[in-house]
């Protein structure tokens, strides 16, 4: 479990291995933000590929 909260990357998903427990911030030095979409239009095309479930 990571704990080290990463200030610079805010994040509220608990169910993310890399989700600082103690605050709402990502535990990595960097994540990796991608699309499933062939032309993304909206934030919701968007996602956090450095997601690993809990």
């Amino acid at each position: 479990m990571n704990s080290h909260a990463n200030h610079c990357i805010a994040c509220s998903v608990t169910s993310c291995k890399n989700h600082c427990q103690t605050e709402n911030y990502c535990a990595l030095e960097q994540i990796k933000v991608g699309t499933h979409e062939k032309d993304p239009t909206v934030d919701q095309c968007t996602d956090c590929q450095s997601f690993e479930r809990r």
